[in-house]
Formats: structure tokens, C-alpha cells, sequence
């Protein structure tokens, strides 16, 4: 079970911060339709890659709540965490420096046996 939690711990970090980064290039891409140029590229690309990045934050977002114990509260502010831009990374860093993260888990050694 350390495991699963460990794995499903590192996928959630990594998917808060490619949420993020999303955010970031869908913005850029907003910024380039809206401007000047009026060229929809990059909404075309980053809008379903960001949409893609948000379910599975969400879905990650549940799974660790769950291996990890967390309250409803903190699985709720994770979730709204995923509505404005780059605060999925702030709670990543919140929750880490609060132990909500830790993969650190006691190596056990097997019992002897005989």
C-alpha cells in the first residue's frame, strides 16, 4: 500500500505542476488570439491540453485525498485550487511543507525467518 501512496503522491505533484504550466501557455495563447496577431494556435493547442491536465489534477487530487487521509476541507481547497491560474503549485508547496506530501516512509526489513 506504501507504494501505491508513494506513486500516486509523485503523479499528483507532477500533475499540480503541469496544470500550471498549462495555465501559463493557455494564457500565452489568449494573449496572441486577443492581440494583434489574432492567432488562435495556441488556444488551439494549450485549451484541451489545460482541460486534459485539470480532470486528471482532479482525479489525482481525490485519489491522494483518499490513500492519504487528508480532510475534506484540504481535498476541497485542492480542488479549487485547480480554478485560478498556478495556485494548483501553491497548494502542492503547502501541503508538502505540512507533511501532507511526504513519500518518506521507514524501510522495513523483512523478519527473519527460522
Amino acid at each position: 500500500m506504501a507504494v501505491v501512496r508513494d506513486k500516486v503522491t509523485r503523479l499528483f505533484v507532477v500533475a499540480a505542476i503541469a496544470e500550471a504550466i498549462s495555465w501559463a501557455g493557455l494564457l500565452a495563447g489568449m494573449a496572441v488570439k486577443y492581440g494583434p496577431p489574432g492567432n488562435e494556435l495556441g488556444v488551439q493547442i494549450f485549451g484541451p491540453l489545460h482541460g486534459a491536465l485539470f480532470v486528471i489534477y482532479g482525479a489525482l487530487v481525490l485519489a491522494v485525498a483518499r490513500v492519504r487521509r487528508w480532510s475534506l476541507l484540504a481535498a476541497v481547497v485542492a480542488l479549487a485550487c485547480a480554478v485560478p491560474p498556478f495556485a494548483t503549485i501553491a497548494f502542492e508547496r503547502w501541503a508538502r511543507r505540512r507533511g501532507m506530501l511526504d513519500t518518506t516512509e521507514p524501510v522495513r526489513e523483512p523478519a527473519p525467518v527460522g
